[in-house]
């Protein structure tokens, strides 16, 4: 059981908190806003520069980090937890990507018709699986706070729990 991940993972996952939240903030409301060259470079930028963050984040924590739950948690509870963080990855990803994509599109003059309509009701959808597997993540750690199991403090730096 691994009670305390590393500063740097701590550090990913909370730079990832604000970035998302930031990302969500200053969303593209309206596919204009991309005709204002500083705007564009700004979001494929930052799109870019997200998705290779998370790239680095992924491999990190997969090679160097091992799981907070303890070991007699059941092999469903692992599983599930295994499935919501790969989501969040894999969700996180695609939506830099269908981002991008769009903005690819955009760039090309492609700026309205089925094909840019179709990329962006998907970049819709896996912004709100998203929302939902972020809102799977604040829950099972609620849980793991509530239990008092060592899971919620070897991420979370506030409000942390004695230990059972």
């Amino acid at each position: 059981m691994n009670n305390n991940y590393s500063f740097l993972a701590k550090l990913f996952h909370w730079v990832f908190v604000f970035l998302f939240i930031y990302g969500v903030a200053k969303q593209v409301n309206d596919l204009e806003q991309l005709s204002d060259k500083f705007f564009f470079i700004f979001e494929i930028t930052f799109a870019t520069l997200f998705l290779i963050l998370l790239i680095v984040r992924y491999i990190y924590m997969k090679r160097t980090q091992t799981s907070s739950l303890p070991p007699d948690t059941s092999n469903s509870q692992k599983i599930a937890a295994k499935i919501v963080h790969l989501s969040m990855y894999i969700l996180l990803a695609s939506t830099a990507l269908s981002g991008l994509f769009i903005g690819f599109l955009y760039h090309l003059k492609i700026q309205d018709g089925i094909l840019i309509n179709i990329v962006i009701w998907l970049h819709e959808i896996i912004i709100n699986l998203l929302y939902i597997f972020i809102i799977i993540h604040i829950l099972a750690a609620s849980y793991h706070r509530l239990k008092k199991d060592g899971v919620w403090t070897s991420m979370v730096p506030f409000f942390k729990e004695k230990i059972k």
